[in-house]
């Protein structure tokens, strides 16, 4: 069974993205884990847009002093790391201006939540030896709403996002690439 699956086994929405890179896997996971997105201008940029009526709202409502630090990988939690794989999760209402994150604390407690209205996604990255020193590095994201309410609410927020979520997952693929072979 794949990581993924234990922490994430029914699911509604799914991406998958891959690339081969030359270099051993547990040289690619760790170039996986130290990742930070928010190195990348162009998902601060997408970030910023994204967040943009979340701070239009705080401005008009006068809570800026209530400082949010733009949505980044600080935002998901570690479920667990493995030789072969490192599997991240994060639960909220997604569509929502300020994404209506729920903080878990780790892996049990991200398979025992379980609300009505409150979505799971699973962001997972597999690396797969291809050969000496070749690596197929994988991401996959699931996301599972409990409810027909929460799909209905997700559905249009995910194919608004899926496409701008793509180019991001394909640059993150890019540098971690380049961070491996460089290693």
């Amino acid at each position: 069974m794949s990581l993924i699956e234990q922490y994430l086994p029914d699911y509604g929405f799914r991406e998958v993205h891959s690339c081969v890179i030359m270099a051993k896997p547990s040289v690619v996971l760790h170039a996986a884990a130290a990742y930070q997105p928010e190195t990348d201008p162009f998902f601060r940029k997408m970030i910023g847009l994204r967040e943009l009526p979340m701070r239009i709202g705080a401005r008009i409502s006068d809570k800026q002093t209530e400082v949010v630090l733009p949505f980044g990988l600080h935002n998901f939690t570690l479920l667990e790391q493995r030789d072969d794989a490192l599997v991240y999760g994060l639960i909220g209402r997604f569509w929502r201006p300020d994404f209506g994150l729920v903080p878990v604390s780790d892996g049990q407690a991200y398979r025992q939540f379980n609300k009505a209205g409150v979505a799971k996604l699973a962001l997972v990255f597999s690396a797969a030896s291809q050969g000496e020193n070749i690596t197929r590095l994988e991401t996959e994201t699931r996301v599972f709403c409990p409810d027909l309410a929460s799909r209905l609410k997700f559905t249009p927020y995910w194919y608004l996002i899926r496409p701008v979520s793509g180019l991001i997952r394909s640059r993150i693929l890019k540098s971690i690439k380049q961070d491996s072979e460089n290693s």
